[in-house]
């Protein structure tokens, strides 16, 4: 185990290690948690697993002078900008590689597809989203962290979780405990923490595999987002990137995705020209595969709905407390909402109720009921309604696209519960 401590750690007469709060994982989700927390007044011990045998470094500059493109991005919605505002996150980007999304265009499958568009104007606001890169929202997560207060970072790996009236204890491999008030589970889609809380879930899997990789563009993008609703193919969409870049996320079915990881990136690329050429021209890859970060990753896809997001002490949030397909690109957007309603919930309590009491911690879980069951149901009813391989089917989602185009008033609240305005 090993520790790196932004103030001084506080711990028990016998040597124990014990905060306010405790968060297992070491995502955005988590390290934005432990801000928020830390932010708040409260004392935060943040656990992180220790680093993988072979775990990708960050890249340096590439030849051309430029750091290589992280193929993992994120379209952070207005829900996220602003807490990551209220932590100084949003101001330590690299405002150079965020780039934002001023419109949408969604087509649906065939010759005659339906379509769908958005716009920052018809949803009056000044743009939809900002697509940043993994590694550039974690960079400045890690900067914040080094100068917050009351925040213990520990390198270790748990293996035993136990509640009592008091609180919860993580037990570390070297039996070192860890005691606080309330533990939040950021460990992701395969969550440690949940288990130990014998809290089930219900797992579908998609069958899909979404491929994230990035090419520079012939035509500029304008700063769109290109979606295409296929059958055959999947989801694909492709992400404005500054400059006349593109990141894509392509929701390939699992045999497909096998054959694109064995492909070239320029084989890829004439892939998407199918569907892209038109708005966009020629895509080039943007990086080689020489370059120590990987140019292209296929990331299984699949809905995780647990039976409950708190326990005794401990509230589930991110990928833990609900994993959905990216075709909307909301599942980080989620996250956060975990975090700005959970935070206020803590915040608004009464004094006589501490941070993990069970009542606290229920009105957390109905906080977020709605707006997550929501993105439940849209993104897996789509995923369900575009996978049909039947005319009819097709017919009807086509018309569909093209009618909801039609209807602003309609369009408008989509965008704005999309925006988290």
């Amino acid at each position: 185990m090993t520790t790196q401590t932004s103030s001084s750690a506080q711990y028990r007469a016998d040597g124990r290690r014990q905060s306010d709060v405790c968060i297992v994982g070491n995502g955005a989700i988590a390290k934005t948690a432990a801000l928020g927390f830390s932010q708040a007044g409260h004392s935060v011990t943040l656990l992180v697993p220790p680093a993988r045998p072979g775990a990708e470094e960050t890249a340096g500059a590439s030849a051309g002078g430029e750091k290589p493109w992280d193929v993992r991005v994120y379209a952070l919605n207005h829900t996220a900008q602003k807490l990551l505002s209220s932590l100084k996150v949003w101001g330590a980007l690299d405002m150079t590689r965020v780039a934002p999304v001023d419109a949408m265009d969604i087509k649906g499958d065939g010759e005659q597809g339906g379509h769908l568009g958005f716009d920052a104007f018809g949803a009056h606001t000044g743009t939809l989203a900002w697509i940043v890169e993994d590694s550039n929202l974690n960079t400045a997560l890690d900067a914040a962290l080094r100068f917050a207060q009351n925040v213990d970072i520990v390198t270790g790996r748990a293996c035993r979780l136990s509640c009592s009236p008091l609180g919860a204890k993580v037990e570390l491999e070297d039996g070192a405990p860890i005691e606080a008030q309330l533990l939040l589970g950021a460990d992701g889609r395969e969550s440690w923490v949940r288990g130990q809380c014998d809290i089930g879930i219900d797992y579908r899997s998609y069958h899909q595999h979404a491929i994230v990789a990035n090419f520079s563009c012939e035509k500029p993008h304008h700063n769109v987002a290109h979606q295409w609703f296929t059958c055959k193919d999947g989801i694909i969409a492709l992400l404005p990137l500054p400059g006349n870049k593109v990141s894509l996320v392509w929701s390939a079915p699992e045999t497909l995705a096998d054959t694109i990881m064995n492909e070239s990136l320029g084989e890829l690329a004439i892939r998407l020209g199918e569907y892209s050429e038109t708005q966009l021209g020629l895509l080039k890859p943007l990086q080689p595969h020489e370059l120590p970060l990987a140019p292209v990753k296929a990331i299984p896809l699949a809905l995780v709905r647990p039976h409950a997001i708190t326990a005794p002490h401990v509230a589930l949030i991110g990928d833990a407390a609900h994993a959905v397909h990216p075709l909307a690109g909301h599942g980080m957007n989620l996250g956060f909402g975990d975090i700005v309603d959970l935070l206020r919930i803590v915040n608004a309590r009464e004094t006589h109720h501490g941070i993990g009491d069970e009542r606290v911690l229920a009105r957390y879980a109905r906080a977020r009921k709605e707006d997550v069951l929501l993105m439940q149901l849209a993104t897996d009813g789509l995923e369900r309604l575009f996978g049909a391989n039947l005319e009819p089917v097709r017919v009807v989602r086509n018309l569909g696209l093209n009618l909801l185009d039609k209807l602003p008033l309609v369009k408008r609240r989509l965008i704005s519960h999309a925006l988290g305005k």
